[in-house]
């Protein structure tokens, strides 16, 4: 019989801890170790019986989350999941907490005291498994990233006309892929060629922040997509949380396309889905299409690299080697949907290389 999976909890709250705990151990695969009120005791705890996962709260006495983490990851670098408030400046915190090496983040539905912690049960355990299976190499205090100095302006000098566009890239990311994506958007051109679809499985009320968070740090513009936008080269659009995001032809050959937002289908895993926006491409743009498929526990968008492969496009699956939990590019490699598989610190350039051939 395979060992449990062994977690530390980390909250002020005693209601928090009792159901966290709770909902944690009505999972036969998972136990809890012990039960800690502040960002010290965490850090202690962890040290002392070496947890497989910490659920970490943000906001606590003592020592706060985001000091507890970077202990952790300089002195027992161990998977770590931010249990998050669902609110902007939430958000914002738990930005900071995925670039200081948390491996993701459970939002609680009603604030730091959340009576209906039961609705993301499913969530809570779905993270801790994930995190448990996730690359130790990758765990490191990462200090604070700086701003990137980006021009005064972003237009690009082109004489093509705003909706022009020969390829499209499509990137897909679960579990690690916030922290992960920040090896590849930001070394993109100003001056990039081509426009870049993002799916990332986040809650909607994590996307807009996420959104503005990737502008701030890339050279392109990005936005969280809304139906309608008219998809134009050099813009990054994120698929907004619970939506799916696809494409549609604007009625004007194959040069024009716009975002599509929706609910339909109602009955995959996770929304948005990695696979709903691939798929879409592949029927659109075919050979035009570049497929990304990184970090992220499951399957979502292993089939759909397939699709846009059998199409004539282009797909890259990030290696084993820096995938904070190798699940979605591994299954896209076994079923044939990689033509490369790269360190992500390696993507950006052949995304360039790509586009231009």
């Amino acid at each position: 019989m395979a060992s449990k999976i062994r977690v530390l909890i980390a909250d002020d709250s005693a209601l928090m801890r009792r159901e966290i705990k709770r909902i944690i151990e009505s999972d036969p695969e998972l136990e809890v170790i012990a039960v800690t009120r502040n960002g010290k005791e965490a850090l202690e705890k962890t040290i002392e019986l070496q947890p497989d996962v910490v659920a970490l709260d943000i906001n606590m006495p003592v020592m706060d989350g985001l000091t507890a983490l970077q202990m952790i990851m300089m002195q027992a670098p161990t998977p770590v999941v931010m249990i998050s408030s669902l609110t902007q400046k939430g958000a914002l915190i738990t930005y900071e907490a995925l670039e200081l090496g948390a491996i993701d983040f459970i939002g609680k539905p009603d604030g730091t005291i959340s009576l209906n912690i039961h609705r993301v049960a499913d969530d809570i355990r779905f993270k801790i498994k994930a995190a448990a299976k996730s690359n130790r190499r990758r765990l490191r205090y990462q200090p604070k990233r700086a701003s990137r100095t980006l021009p005064a302006s972003r237009t690009r000098t082109s004489s093509r006309s705003l909706e022009q566009f020969d390829k499209l890239v499509v990137i897909g990311q679960s579990t690690g892929g916030p922290g992960t994506i920040m090896d590849i958007l930001p070394f993109l051109p100003e001056n990039f060629e081509a426009p870049i679809l993002i799916v990332q499985h986040m809650p909607g009320t994590f996307t807009p922040s996420f959104a503005e968070r990737l502008d701030k740090h890339s050279n392109i513009h990005v936005k969280e997509a809304e139906g309608g936008d008219i998809i134009r080269p050099g813009w990054g659009y994120l698929a907004p949380g619970d939506f799916h995001m696809t494409i549609a032809s604007r009625g004007l050959g194959n040069q024009g396309f716009i975002i599509r937002i929706s609910k339909t289908p109602s009955n995959t895993l996770h929304m948005p889905s990695v696979d709903v926006t691939m798929n879409s491409v592949a029927k659109y743009l075919g050979n035009r299409a570049i497929g990304v498929l990184l970090t992220g526990m499951g399957d979502d968008g292993a089939d759909a690299m397939v699709k846009i492969r059998q199409a004539g496009g282009r797909t890259i699956a990030e290696s084993e080697e820096t995938a904070v939990v190798f699940g979605m590019p591994k299954e896209a490699i076994r079923r044939g949907g990689a033509e490369f598989v790269l360190p992500s610190h390696q993507i950006a350039q052949k995304i360039i290389e790509l586009v231009r051939s």
